[in-house]
């Protein structure tokens, strides 16, 4: 796999340190990605799963629009990238897919965030998650978006080794 991470810092502090951390997350999934064609990239796992690497890049994009532009940056009437009812679980349905419309959406969605983070004033920043009917920080959102790509790049780990039996992070 030819993707290259950057490790975060030892010693940095806690906004670079986060930051960094969440560009290691960003960077595993696209090297469990590398190499693969659509076709590969559909393949579910074990049924009745529907889960796929492409239906997790997919819904990554959809996590990064929903909690940096929407959350914090307060995009209320944003609209997801693939459900027109707001619901996360559409994004994992990667049937008629492509690589590059999923990498595409992924990457500019990781733009914005990565934008929106650097603008803001601190990590103290809040928005509103309805969802929840409470304001968050933005160090909150950033310690989420560790944990969601985390736990998906498990999945991710077990999804590619079945594919061609590529492991190692």
């Amino acid at each position: 796999m030819g993707t290259e991470r950057i490790s975060p810092p030892l010693r940095g502090d806690e906004r670079e340190t986060l930051r960094a951390f969440l560009d290691f997350h960003r960077a595993t999934l696209e090297m469990k990605c590398a190499g693969l064609s659509t076709e590969q990239l559909r393949e579910q796992s074990s049924p009745p799963s529907t889960l796929s690497l492409l239906g997790l890049v997919r819904h990554l994009a959809e996590v990064e629009r929903t909690w940096f532009r929407r959350v914090i940056n307060q995009e209320t009437d944003l609209a997801f990238v693939w459900s027109p009812e707001r619901d996360f679980q559409v994004a994992y349905d990667a049937s008629n897919a492509t690589r590059e419309e999923a990498f595409e959406a992924w990457r500019a969605e990781v733009e914005h965030s990565r934008r929106i983070e650097r603008e803001a004033e601190s990590l103290d920043v809040t928005g509103h998650f309805p969802r929840w009917g409470e304001d968050v920080s933005l160090r909150l959102v950033m310690l989420h978006l560790i944990h969601e790509y985390a736990r998906h790049n498990g999945h991710a780990d077990f999804l590619r080794e079945a594919i061609d039996g590529e492991v190692g992070a």
